[in-house]
C-alpha cells in the first residue's frame, strides 16, 4: 500500500534536500512561446502591442525565475482550493506559504498574479485570494507605496464583491485562521491608509494628484470599510445565530432563522470576525461606546462559538480593555486585561510555533502596559501571576508615574506605546489645493497651538492621549493624600492643612477639601459586577455560555477604594476596609477536578497481566513459579495492591 505523498513545504526543516531528493509529479504549466511571432521581419506593431508584447516578455522572464518548489506549492494550493480539501489549504496556508516566504522572499516580494496565472489556468478566484497573501506580504515584510495601496483596496472589493454579489453562496472552504487574517489584514490596511493619507506635508505631486482624484477620495473610506463588515454581518445573520444558540434552539430551528448563507461556516465565520473588526474599527475611530454596543451579542467570554484562533480572543479583550480604559471604567478594563493575559500564559505552550506567535506577544506586551496605567489611576486587586510580570517590566515607571506631575512624561509614554494608531474618519481635503495649503502653514506665534509646536491638534491619538493625561493629572493629588490619611482615624482639616503645605505654598482648607472631593470620585466608578463577564482571576463568571448576562455597557456604581472619610464640619473621620482574598472558590474548583480526575483514573481499564514467566533456580533444583502477587499493601487508584 502506497503512502501519502508529503507536500515538500511541509517536509522538516531544509527544503533543499527536499527539492533534489522528492520525486514530484506536479506539472508546472510553461507560458506559450512568441519567439516566431517576434522573428516575423514584416511585423508592424503600434505603441499598445508593442507595450503588451514588453510586458509578456518581461512576464516570462519573472517566470523563470521563479523557483521549482514555489511553482509547484501554487499548483498544489490551486488544486487544493478548487477541490475545496480544507486540510491541504490549511497546510499550505500555514506552513508552506510561511516557509516559501522565509527561504525565497523574506526581503522581496512574492511574484504578481499576472506572472503565475498560467500556473493556475488563470483562475481569477485563486489570483484573488493569492493577491489577497500578496499585499498582506507587501504590508507586513516590506514598505507598500501608494500604488500597492489602491490595489490593494480594489482587490479587497474584489473579493467581497464575490462572497456578497455571488448568485447564492460561493463553493469555497476557508480554514478559520485564513477567514479571520483576511479580515483583520482589511482593517489593517485601512488604518494604515488613513495615517498614510492624514500627512499631506510628506507627500510627492504623484501622490497628492492621485489622492485628489476621484478614485483616491473613495479608496478606503470609512464608509465602504463599515459597510463591507455590515454587510458581511447582515449576510451570514450571524447575530441572530447567537441568540438562537443562547436561548437553546434546536439546530432545525437555528438553520430556519439563519438562511443558505448563516448555514454555510463560511459565511459564518466571516459573519462572527467582522463582528470583532467592528469592535476594532470604531476604536481606532475613537467611538468607544459604539464598539462595546456591537459585542453585545458576542460578550467578552473566553468560548467561543467555534474553534477560533487565538488572535481573536487577543483583539477582542485588547479592543475591549481600550474601551473600557478611554471611558474611564478603569476597574472593567483590568479586569479584561487580566483574565485575557492570564488565558494567554496558559496557553502559551500551544501557540509557540504560529505563525501568529509574534503578533500575539506584541499585543499581549501592550495589555501589560496598559495594567500598569490602570493599576495607576485606579489601584485594585488583581491576579498575582500577572501582576508579578507587570512588576516586573513597569515596576520603575508605575513607581515614577506615583510621585504626581513629574511622572506624567511617563504615562504619555506608556499611553502612547500601548494604544492603537487611532485614525481620522475623515481625509484631508486633498481635492482643494487652497485648503490643503492652508493646513500645511504652521501656526502662528498668536495662535492656541503655539505653546506645543510638535503637538498636532487634528491627531487623534494626541487628542486621546490630552483626554487621558487631564484624567491622570486630576489624580495626582489623591496618592499622597490616601497614604497620609491611613495613618488616622479621625484628622482635623486644619492640621491636615498643614501636613499638606509643605512647600509654604499657602495651601488652604478650600483647597484641600477639593482634593479630598476628587479622592472620593476616584473611589467610586461604573463597573460590572457579577455580570457574568471575565473575573479578575481569569475565570469564567459564567460557564453556560459565551453570552454575558447583562450589556457590556451596563453595570452599577460600585466603590473600588479600601479607604473612606466623613467630614464633619471641621473634623475628617477616616475608616478604612480591607477585604480579604476569596480562597474558597478556587479550592471547590480544584477540588472537583481532581474529584474529577480519580473517578477518571478508576474508570480507565485495568493494565494488561503479562503470563508468569519460569524462572530456573542456578542450584539445579528446577523451574519455580514468581511468588503470587502480595495481596497486602497500599492500594493504587484502580483498586489493586501498590507492591512495595
Amino acid at each position: 500500500m502506497a503512502h501519502p505523498r508529503v507536500a515538500l513545504w511541509a517536509a522538516e526543516p531544509d527544503l533543499d534536500d527536499d527539492i533534489n531528493d522528492a520525486d514530484v509529479d506536479i506539472p508546472i504549466p510553461i507560458p506559450p512561446s512568441t519567439n516566431e511571432m517576434y522573428d516575423d521581419p514584416n511585423l508592424q506593431l503600434d505603441e499598445g502591442s508593442l507595450q503588451a508584447m514588453q510586458q509578456h516578455i518581461a512576464q516570462q522572464a519573472a517566470f523563470e525565475q521563479i523557483p521549482d518548489i514555489v511553482k509547484r506549492f501554487i499548483v498544489h494550493f490551486h488544486q487544493a482550493v478548487l477541490d475545496n480539501n480544507l486540510q491541504e489549504v490549511t497546510l499550505a496556508y500555514e506552513s508552506g506559504w510561511t516557509r516559501l516566504t522565509e527561504k525565497y522572499y523574506a526581503k522581496t516580494e512574492w511574484p504578481e498574479a499576472e506572472t503565475i496565472a498560467p500556473l493556475v489556468n488563470d483562475d481569477q478566484i485563486f489570483l484573488i485570494l493569492y493577491r489577497e497573501l500578496y499585499y498582506r506580504h507587501v504590508y507586513s515584510r516590506l514598505q507598500p507605496n501608494v500604488d500597492d495601496r489602491f490595489h490593494s483596496y480594489e482587490n479587497s472589493c474584489e473579493l467581497f464583491n464575490y462572497l456578497l454579489n455571488s448568485d447564492g453562496p460561493v463553493p469555497l472552504s476557508l480554514p478559520a485562521n485564513w477567514l479571520w487574517d483576511i479580515i483583520d489584514e482589511f482593517i489593517y490596511q485601512f488604518q494604515s491608509f488613513a495615517l498614510f493619507r492624514s500627512r499631506p506635508a510628506s507627500k510627492t505631486d504623484d501622490e497628492l494628484t492621485m489622492l485628489g482624484s476621484e478614485g483616491g477620495a473613495q479608496a478606503w473610506s470609512s464608509y465602504s470599510v463599515l459597510n463591507v463588515l455590515y454587510s458581511l454581518i447582515q449576510k451570514s445573520r450571524v447575530n441572530e445565530w447567537l441568540n438562537a444558540r443562547a436561548e437553546g434552539k434546536s439546530d432545525e430551528e437555528i438553520e430556519e432563522i439563519v438562511g443558505e448563507y448563516g448555514t454555510k461556516p463560511l459565511y459564518r465565520m466571516l459573519g462572527y470576525f467582522s463582528i470583532i473588526g467592528l469592535l476594532r474599527v470604531h476604536v481606532l475611530l475613537g467611538d468607544f461606546t459604539l464598539a462595546l454596543k456591537v459585542m453585545e451579542n458576542v460578550g467578552l467570554g473566553q468560548k467561543a462559538p467555534f474553534t477560533a484562533p487565538t488572535a481573536v480572543h487577543v483583539s477582542t479583550a485588547y479592543h475591549a480593555g481600550i474601551c473600557y480604559f478611554m471611558l474611564r471604567r478603569i476597574p472593567d478594563a483590568a479586569r479584561v486585561f487580566t483574565g485575557v493575559l492570564n488565558w494567554v500564559m496558559r496557553a502559551r505552550q500551544y501557540h509557540t510555533r504560529s505563525y501568529q506567535y509574534d503578533q500575539i506577544n506584541k499585543t499581549a506586551d501592550r495589555m501589560y502596559a496598559l495594567l500598569a496605567l490602570c493599576h495607576v489611576l485606579a489601584p485594585t486587586r488583581l491576579d498575582d501571576n500577572v501582576m508579578n510580570i507587570v512588576r516586573e517590566r513597569y515596576g520603575d515607571q508605575i513607581g515614577r508615574m506615583g510621585r504626581g506631575e513629574e511622572g506624567l512624561s511617563t504615562f504619555e509614554e506608556l499611553f502612547l506605546y500601548a494604544c492603537p494608531k487611532f485614525i481620522c474618519a475623515n481625509s484631508p481635503p486633498y481635492d482643494d489645493p487652497a485648503a490643503l495649503a492652508s493646513m500645511l502653514i504652521p501656526p502662528t506665534p498668536t495662535s492656541p497651538s503655539s505653546q506645543n509646536p510638535s503637538v498636532v491638534l487634528g491627531d487623534p491619538t494626541q487628542r486621546h492621549l490630552r483626554a487621558a493625561s487631564s484624567h491622570f493629572m486630576s489624580l495626582t493629588p489623591v496618592s499622597s493624600l490616601k497614604s497620609l490619611l491611613k495613618l488616622y482615624t479621625s484628622l482635623d482639616a486644619q492640621k491636615l492643612t498643614g501636613f499638606l503645605d509643605t512647600s509654604g505654598a499657602g495651601v488652604d482648607e478650600e483647597e484641600v477639601l477639593s482634593w479630598m472631593m476628587v479622592m472620593k470620585n476616584a473611589g467610586r466608578c461604573v463597573g460590572r459586577v457579577n455580570t457574568g463577564g471575565t473575573a479578575a482571576n481569569g475565570e469564567k463568571d459564567n460557564d453556560e455560555g459565551s453570552r454575558p448576562s447583562e450589556s457590556l455597557l451596563g453595570g452599577e456604581w460600585m466603590s473600588i477604594s479600601d479607604l473612606n472619610f466623613v467630614i464633619d464640619q471641621n473634623m475628617v473621620h477616616i475608616a478604612e476596609s480591607t477585604v480579604g482574598r476569596r480562597y474558597a472558590g478556587w479550592f471547590i474548583r480544584n477540588s472537583e477536578h481532581a474529584a474529577r480526575v480519580l473517578d477518571g483514573i478508576k474508570a480507565s481499564p485495568l493494565p494488561p497481566r503479562t503470563a508468569p514467566t519460569q524462572v530456573q533456580k542456578k542450584s539445579g533444583d528446577g523451574p519455580k513459579a514468581e511468588s503470587a502477587p502480595r495481596t497486602t499493601g497500599q492500594k493504587v487508584a484502580w483498586g489493586g495492591v501498590k507492591v512495595a
